[in-house]
């Protein structure tokens, strides 16, 4: 029986399993949003929501603390970076849930039930970003246009 024993196993051992975990949550932080499997998903959820807290932290010594402990976990210090520049201000007025899962479908391969981790509100920046991106991109070739036209002949 499996009575007080919390989490998922994953089919690994201890050290297999917190690699896999810290893996995916840094791609969460920096990628803003993962496909793996249903079981990974919803193990990696609950440890990106204490994350993010942790990146919500205000008092000046709090945040020096909350910034070593979200270091020794993620694996590289452009996600630190990111959580505390970007992912913890937007998210300092919300109490909780920043992640949700979506089951996308099966996997092609072996059949797997895959499923994608993101972060809540992800897919209203990456939509502004991409319409900020295609309106320079217009004004770009509108002026070039102008600019690179053949002179007019009088």
């Amino acid at each position: 029986m499996r009575h007080n024993k919390a989490g998922f196993k994953l089919k690994r051992d201890v050290s297999a399993r917190r690699a896999l975990l810290r893996n995916i949550v840094t791609s969460v932080i920096l990628e803003e949003r993962v496909i793996t499997t249903v079981p990974k998903a919803k193990a990696a959820k609950p440890i990106v929501d204490q994350i993010i807290t942790l990146a919500k932290r205000e008092k000046k010594e709090e945040q020096l603390h909350a910034r070593r402990q979200a270091a020794s976990y993620l694996m590289t210090p452009a996600s630190v970076q990111k959580l505390f520049d970007q992912i913890g201000p937007r998210f300092a007025t919300r109490n909780g849930g920043y992640t949700r899962v979506v089951r996308v479908g099966f996997r092609k391969g072996d059949g797997a039930e895959t499923a994608m981790l993101e972060l809540v509100g992800s897919e209203l920046v990456r939509r502004s970003a991409d319409r900020a991106k295609r309106r320079e991109e217009k004004l770009k070739a509108m002026q070039e246009g102008r600019d690179g036209g053949e002179p007019a002949e009088s």
